[in-house]
């Protein structure tokens, strides 16, 4: 029987037939302070004891319970009491004779009560919202784990979403520029929650002061920012559902891409087809009302922003430049020099007097050395003796004809001939490496071990001509001997044609 019949039932029966709270209590086999508590009420409570009042034994209790867990919001959460723990607390400390669920039932309806209760916002058009969420992926065949960029504008609830190999200030500066640039305009304000990506410090009075390169964002897009209050990701409710939202649709299972630029090409698609959807309480898809949108955007100015992280520095001894513990190398001739270094999300420039020197893939690892090996060509020509020991050249993978024509350049001239496969190296500074072993190849095929056949051979591929050797230089080569001809010559056979030959008669 519903407990809503079962009320009626002795209601009617004590209320309206005269049957006493006793007899009715038998009748239905109910506890007689239970029919009292019907006879109050029409139908049960609901579900729950937020209307309890809390018996004798807990009374003088309550405020050390609530001490407690005032306590414990100043605590790591995994650090804070349990209910049974309270209980052991009361009892063992505090001489406590209750039992156990009277405590529990007290501390649910405390915690309860403590939760923030929330008000519905309305969102205007032209504002965004940003934040950064984590995933694991394949890329290239490996597991990393990687952070993407995270726009939403709360009107329409369009995305932006974008991956990165890590989250740095040089993401998050790039982000909102390709952020910008899908949407085709800048928000009049942009939320965000107090990351240290775009604040330095947390001042008094809700005052922040931002990071330098955050700051170089905003003065050239010229949007206003907003922040949260610390711990507070409500709000900022929007984006923080877009980070939850891409995780579970667009990366489960773990996506698989050959690079971070294939796995963005994909994302960035799904963000134009997540604008025909239609979402829940609205009529129009989140594409009809990005219109709104966009009409209250600031335009693009008509330079993006640089997004990269820019220092100064100093070129080692040995031709290298530290960033964030990773070394990078410069070419040789630029060894103690000072140096400028920009550092974008996925690579590093060199700049020097004006002049972009070097260019490397960024390491996001830690002590990392990465060297081009073209750098040290130019030193190595001069001390020829540390070419098998040079540790920029380590992993260089060279064509089997490159190795061939060093053995046999060492064979002929010793160290000689060391330096000379050095130069033969050197041709990859001007020359694609495929054009060099090419030309090597092409060169031991016809006997011609020599540095300037392999530039002649490469030279004339480049012009698409036949190569021309100078023999001088390849005294081991047979020769022919071709002599030359007399114009005068052509005379005496012009007139041994005009007379009849000799012998013959006329």
């Amino acid at each position: 029987m519903k407990r809503v019949e079962l009320y009626q039932k002795v209601r009617r029966a004590v209320l309206i037939d005269g049957m006493s709270r006793r007899a009715a209590a038998r009748y239905f086999g109910i506890d007689r302070k239970t029919i009292d508590k019907m006879l109050c009420f029409a139908e049960p409570a609901p579900h729950g004891r937020s209307g309890r009042t809390y018996g004798r034994k807990l009374s003088g209790f309550t405020d050390i319970i609530d001490k407690i867990l005032g306590d414990d919001r100043t605590v790591h959460s995994k650090q804070r009491h349990t209910a049974a723990r309270i209980f052991e607390r009361l009892r063992d400390e505090h001489g406590f004779t209750g039992g156990i669920t009277i405590v529990r039932d007290y501390v649910a309806s405390a915690r309860l009560r403590s939760r923030e209760v929330f008000i519905p916002l309305s969102h205007k058009p032209g504002h965004a919202q940003v934040d950064f969420g984590e995933a694991d992926g394949i890329i290239n065949g490996k597991l990393v784990r990687f952070h993407y960029f995270c726009m939403d504008l709360p009107h329409s609830d369009a995305p932006f979403f974008k991956a990165y190999p890590a989250e740095v200030a040089e993401a998050f500066c790039e982000g909102h520029v390709a952020a910008f640039a899908f949407f085709g305009g800048i928000p009049q304000s942009i939320l965000y929650d107090n990351t240290k990506l775009a604040v330095a410090q947390i001042l008094g009075d809700g005052k922040r002061e931002r990071s330098r390169m955050f700051s170089t964002l905003q003065s050239h897009y010229l949007f206003e920012d907003k922040f949260g209050r610390p711990g507070k990701g409500n709000d900022k409710g929007k984006v923080e559902g877009l980070v939850g939202y891409v995780r579970r649709h667009f990366m489960v299972p773990m996506p698989v891409a050959d690079s971070f630029d294939a796995l963005n090409a994909r994302f960035l698609e799904q963000c134009v087809e997540r604008r025909q959807a239609v979402l829940r309480g609205n009529s129009q898809s989140i594409g009809e009302r990005m219109s709104a949108d966009l009409e209250a955007f600031m335009p693009l100015p008509a330079v993006a922003f640089d997004p990269c992280h820019m220092v100064t520095g100093r070129a080692s001894s040995m031709s290298l430049v530290r960033y964030r513990t990773n070394d990078y190398s410069v070419p040789t001739a630029f060894a103690h020099r000072e140096v400028v270094i920009k550092a974008y999300v996925e690579r590093v420039e060199i700049i020097s007097g004006g002049e972009r020197i070097a260019v490397h893939p960024r390491s996001y690892e830690r002590e990392d050395f990465i060297a081009n090996p073209l750098h040290y060509l130019a030193l190595l020509e001069q001390k020829p003796r540390a070419l098998d020991q040079a540790a920029p050249l380590d992993g260089w993978v060279l064509a089997e004809p490159m190795h061939r024509i060093r053995r046999l350049m060492e064979a002929r001239s010793g160290k000689e001939g060391r330096r000379e496969f050095i130069q033969v190296l050197r041709l990859c500074e001007r020359f694609d490496q495929s054009l060099v072993e090419w030309a090597v190849g092409r060169a031991l095929d016809m006997g011609a071990i020599s540095f300037d056949a392999v530039k002649m051979i490469a030279l004339a591929r480049l012009e698409q001509r036949v190569p021309r050797l100078d023999l001088q230089f390849y005294p081991h080569l047979p020769r022919a001997n071709v002599g030359r001809t007399d114009p005068r010559a052509y005379m005496g056979l012009l007139t041994k044609t005009a007379s009849p030959a000799a012998g013959v008669p006329a």
